[in-house]
């Protein structure tokens, strides 16, 4: 198996209200897709939103399940600045904040946010290194 994720698809509750959240409240570039599925090009991999209850059923597991989903998304940034700015961005979008920007014990700057599903998203700087796929921004 090679090491890499090629897609995340989240089971969402609203669709609508999902790719709302992450097309204009976030900016993620959209791709044509089905009315009951929506795809975003995200850098090395792509976001799939899907109905929570279909992808419980195609995975053949209950949809039904509350609390902490044992996992976090993340998004790495350039500066502790960066952080509190995306962390606004999300919340103006609809999202929730979770935990403001803060430094954490490991050296970084770091905060979370929580998507109109509860997806838990950590928005980070780590000054020792860049993690994941370069920024094509210059």
């Amino acid at each position: 198996m090679q090491s890499r994720i090629s897609m995340i698809t989240l089971g969402v509750r609203d669709l609508a209200r999902s790719v709302e959240f992450y097309q204009q409240g976030l900016g993620f570039p959209r791709l044509a897709s089905p009315p009951s599925v929506a795809f975003f090009t995200l850098s090395g991999s792509w976001l799939g939103l899907y109905g929570r209850d279909a992808l419980a059923e195609d995975a053949g597991v209950p949809a039904e399940g509350s609390g902490f989903a044992g996992f976090s998304l993340a998004h790495n940034v350039a500066s502790p600045e960066q952080v509190d700015e995306l962390l606004e961005q999300a919340v103006a979008a609809g999202g929730k904040l979770v935990k403001p920007g803060q430094k954490v014990f490991w050296g970084g700057y770091s905060g979370y946010f929580a998507d109109p599903d509860g997806y838990l998203w950590e928005v980070a700087h780590n000054p020792f290194m860049w993690v994941g796929p370069a920024d094509d921004e210059p």
